[in-house]
């Protein structure tokens, strides 16, 4: 059996992601929060533009969160928690800070998961383009 080492997200990486975000949404006239976590769900970035409304940050941290704990796009959660969908107790079951609005997503290099970025502040289809775009810089 081989093993493989997987370079972790860097503080480099993290500001990258930051910054191709950011840069996204100031071109579609957006103001967000950009938040970045490590595999362990560490803090390694956080960005609001200072127009931003306050709850962006707090969003965009959650959606983070959530597309790390799920390793999943929050986007392509939405209808699991809707009533009848396989996730619809788990936002009141568990303690934690998830949330399931599009603009999380899950941050992998070589196949293995090394972190995520959350955006909010913008409607949710364009928070998960702007963390789209962000991700895709990455590579």
């Amino acid at each position: 059996m081989s093993t493989t080492t997987v370079a972790p997200l860097t503080i480099e990486d993290a500001e990258l992601l930051v910054a191709t975000a950011r840069r996204a949404a100031e071109e579609a006239e957006v103001t967000v929060s950009v938040t970045i976590l490590d595999a362990g769900g560490h803090l390694l970035a956080f960005r609001r533009d200072d127009r931003a409304v306050l709850i962006s940050g707090e969003t965009s941290t959650r959606k983070a969160y959530t597309a790390l704990q799920l390793n999943a796009a929050t986007a392509d959660l939405v209808d699991a928690v809707q009533p009848g969908g396989p996730f619809h107790t788990l936002p009141t079951a568990l303690d934690r800070p998830l949330l399931f609005i599009a603009g999380g997503l899950p941050v992998h290099r070589d196949g293995r998961l090394i972190g995520a970025i959350g955006v909010g502040g913008g409607a949710p289809e364009q928070d998960h383009g702007f963390a789209a775009a962000a991700v895709a810089a990455l590579v």
